[in-house]
């Protein structure tokens, strides 16, 4: 049985498809691509359709990741076949645990970054879109320290399901 997550922000052309591109990285080289299935969704529906902002994709593929996405609009219907949706800042997650019919699909709901144990205080991972290229960077850079705690977490629920 596949074991789904989605990733969501804003518009779904900044955070979100990076936070997908990386972790289905790190799916596929923990030998999981099989077993897990990793996509990206936005709380609003501005950019349906778009590509990733040009910017993310400059940096995903500076550093070796795939830059393939189409934006889409998260839908509540989805939280039925999802097992996990990652919020990249607090707002997101306040909005997907609103639109959560039903208390278990809420509790799918998790940030990013409290899976990154060297976090600080801040959950959030900033929207880069109005600022510079460094910004997307730094998106970059908390999500590949996020990902390895977050690969940790599917992996038990992956292996608890075979067992």
């Amino acid at each position: 049985m596949t074991y789904r997550v989605c990733f969501v922000c804003t518009g779904n052309i900044c955070r979100s498809p990076m936070a997908e591109s990386v972790f289905r990285a790190q799916i596929a080289e923990a030998g999981l691509d099989g077993l897990v299935e990793v996509s990206s969704a936005g709380t609003d529906g501005w950019h349906e359709g778009d590509g990733a902002d040009p910017r993310t994709v400059a940096v995903l593929e500076a550093n070796g990741y795939e830059s393939g996405h189409t934006a889409r609009q998260f839908q509540a219907s989805w939280f039925s076949h999802l097992d996990l949706v990652i919020a990249l800042d607090s707002g997101h997650l306040k909005a997907l645990r609103r639109l959560a019919a039903a208390p278990a699909h809420a509790e799918k709901v998790r940030l990013l970054r409290s899976y990154d144990p060297a976090a600080d205080a801040d959950p959030d991972v900033p929207d880069p879109y109005y600022g510079q290229m460094d910004g997307f960077e730094e998106c970059l850079e908390m999500v590949e320290a996020a990902s390895p705690g977050l690969l940790a977490a599917v992996r038990q629920q992956v292996e608890g399901r075979a067992a």
